[in-house]
């Protein structure tokens, strides 16, 4: 797996939109139940009992999505003692939950902080880019499309889950198509596991492809969110993604690329004597 850091591509205006969406991303995290975390022990069970009762409200369940099977009780927040011991009290649901809306408010939930920044960090990246490309309003409509397309792409693939999908993965993937569609031949650079951390500069068709190539391997294990990754939804988004760009493609000027640049690393020059 590589991790990419920086790509060789700069923009034309300001990506306001990607920075705002990382920003309400990490907000949202910052503010919601347990987002420190719990140690095990009775008293950190109330923090998550009040997770699972938040993201039952907010996160998307692919239950609910293609059949509407709204849960007749959910966990309310609460901590009580059973036969067992003590657990989260689970009652009548006191709100009404829209499941088409919980697809977009999952899109800004996390699981942890490697989640969240594994994220904003491919955002960051490839976003201000497809984002400089399209503009600013067109560029938000795609996320969200982006987004839902993951989510209810993986919905109908695990129609009888009722494990809470979350992340804004699904809609980065869709940025991630686009980026490899637009800028194929775009250098990122890019750490390698290798013994060490060995810095190379990729094309964006070998980084992006290679990453998409995992997902849709993973996928075939039929991940879910809530404990393992929901990789069908990356493979959904990224698709889509991929399509909605295709259009904007013969308009879209190549990239900066050095001359004899060798896997990023300038090729040496050959001298005759």
């Amino acid at each position: 797996m590589v991790i990419p850091v920086h790509d060789v591509n700069p923009v034309r205006r300001t990506p306001w939109v990607t920075y705002a969406l990382i920003g309400v991303n990490v907000f949202v995290f910052l503010t919601m139940p347990g987002a420190a975390g719990s140690v095990a022990g009775d008293s950190d069970l109330a923090p998550l009992c009040h997770l699972q009762a938040f993201m039952q409200h907010y996160a998307a369940v692919p239950r609910e999505l293609i059949h509407h099977q709204l849960p007749q009780l959910v966990p309310n927040g609460q901590v009580g003692v059973g036969p067992h011991g003590p657990g989260c009290v689970v009652s009548r649901p006191g709100y009404d939950k829209s499941p088409a809306l919980s697809v977009f408010t999952a899109m800004f939930l996390h699981g942890g902080w490697l989640h969240l920044l594994g994220n904003m960090l491919f955002l960051l990246i490839f976003g201000n880019n497809v984002e400089d490309r399209m503009g600013h309003v067109r560029y938000l409509l795609f996320y969200v499309v982006c987004g839902y397309a993951a989510g209810y792409g993986f919905a109908l693939l695990n129609d009888s889950s009722g494990e809470p999908l979350i992340g804004a993965s699904g809609a980065i993937a869709g940025v991630l198509g686009a980026y490899l569609v637009l800028y194929p031949r775009a250098r990122v650079w890019v750490l390698v596991p290798f013994l060490v951390f060995l810095p190379l500069r990729l094309p964006a068709w070998l980084v992006l492809g290679f990453w998409f190539a995992l997902q849709a391997v993973y996928s075939s294990g039929h991940g879910i969110s809530g404990g393992t990754v929901a990789y069908a939804a990356h493979v959904v988004g990224f698709v889509a993604g991929m399509l909605l760009a295709w259009p904007l493609k013969p308009g879209t000027p190549p990239p900066p690329e050095p001359p004899g640049l060798l896997f990023g690393r300038r090729a040496r020059p050959h001298y005759s004597w």
